[in-house]
């Protein structure tokens, strides 16, 4: 059997998590991420967030990564102040994140931002954020879906080159791009919805929506094939 490429994905770390007679801290991702990860031919490892300096490590042990959606990314990170719709920062997370995408980035490790995960790589590469748009979570935990329609000639086109219906769950998105980004899909309503670097710089792509929530494999299964 040929070996599956390791896949990590970074996860939450959440205080008051109940499950059976517990209530703890605890370490979590929405099931979808790691089953993604398998349906596309992977194996998947939890990657919760430790110290910074252990990032560059972690990486070196991994074929490919992940960083997942979640909360807000901490205006700071990328010079503004919190808007009034923004959330509480998860500033263990976010330091833990662009740890990893750096030295993913360095160590040319094919990565795959996912919603949060593609806005952490755009802060990561200098660029900034819009701290609220609507119409992209239209009812509170509950995925809506829109269609994203690629631009030609970008690594995502050549993954999904038709227009294509997304899960999608967000009310942050890219404002200014990150040195080199560029943008490989958009909404409708002119919203950035992928982005990637130049082929020269690796394997990286970010999505907007959330394919865990979805049937279709085919842009993690890209991950999976360029971490092969």
């Amino acid at each position: 059997m040929a070996r599956r490429p390791l896949i990590g994905v970074s996860t939450y770390l959440e205080s008051g998590t109940r499950w059976g007679v517990w209530q703890l801290e605890a370490a979590l991702l929405p099931a979808g991420y790691p089953r993604l990860v398998q349906r596309a031919g992977g194996l998947a490892a939890m990657l919760p967030p430790d110290e910074p300096e252990r990032a560059a490590a972690t990486v070196a042990r991994l074929d490919g990564l992940v960083i997942a959606g979640g909360p807000d990314v901490e205006p700071v990170r990328y010079g503004a102040e919190p808007g009034p719709r923004t959330g509480p920062p998860a500033r263990a997370r976010d330091a833990w994140e662009l740890a990893l995408i750096e030295a993913a980035l360095a160590a040319r490790v094919p990565l795959l931002g996912i919603c949060r995960g593609m806005q952490l790589l755009n802060v990561a590469l200098g660029g900034t954020l819009v701290q609220h748009v609507d119409g992209h979570a239209d009812v509170v935990g509950v995925f809506g879906r829109h269609p994203v329609k690629p631009v030609p000639d970008t690594l995502y086109a050549g993954v999904v080159p038709e227009e294509t219906a997304v899960p999608t769950f967000h009310h942050q998105a890219v404002d200014r791009l990150g040195t080199d980004l560029v943008v490989s899909a958009y909404a409708a309503d002119g919203t950035v919805e992928a982005v990637e670097l130049p082929a020269a710089a690796g394997w990286v792509l970010g999505v907007q929506w959330h394919p865990e929530m979805g049937e279709d494999l085919r842009v993690m299964r890209a991950l999976v094939t360029a971490a092969t």
